[in-house]
């Protein structure tokens, strides 16, 4: 099973932690990865196991390179029936009534469509000590067996 891995970002850390995502599956997983800017939607494949990494911006909205792909989810509605996904979300709780929503947004736009969340939703918190880099790569090792439940 291939994996795609679509990253959000404002400031490049979202893909600093689809890199260490992809290192951790690489060897299993063939892992794809893309910046949502330059992912249609229509290149969804149900067959893909699909590997969200979203940042928060603002004042609780994706990031700008999220946009267009959420844009085209919203208008082009695929049927993503039979997909897998799972989340990597990031924030920072000093927003608290925000906290890690670039993540949540995307999982709702994808299980509107059909698509189905599995294994655990991360939210990393940028006020923690934990470097997101290094939570990615222990999530991305949890999220293996999940993978292989197709």
């Amino acid at each position: 099973m291939a994996a795609v891995i679509l990253y959000g970002t404002e400031t490049g850390t979202g893909e600093l932690v689809a890199d260490a995502i992809a290192d951790v599956l690489a060897a299993d997983y063939d892992p794809s990865i893309y910046d949502m800017a330059e992912y249609a939607a229509e290149d969804l494949d149900t067959d893909d196991f699909l590997v969200v990494v979203c940042s928060t911006y603002g004042e609780g909205e994706l990031p700008s390179s999220a946009l267009p792909f959420a844009d085209e989810l919203d208008e082009e509605k695929p049927d993503l029936t039979g997909m897998r996904f799972s989340v990597f979300g990031m924030g920072d709780t000093v927003y608290d009534d925000t906290f890690n929503r670039g993540g949540e947004i995307m999982a709702e736009k994808l299980t509107a469509l059909g698509a189905v969340e599995v294994g655990e939703h991360y939210r990393h918190d940028a006020s923690s000590a934990e470097k997101p880099a290094k939570a990615a790569e222990a999530w991305a090792e949890r999220l293996k067996p999940v993978i292989d439940e197709a």
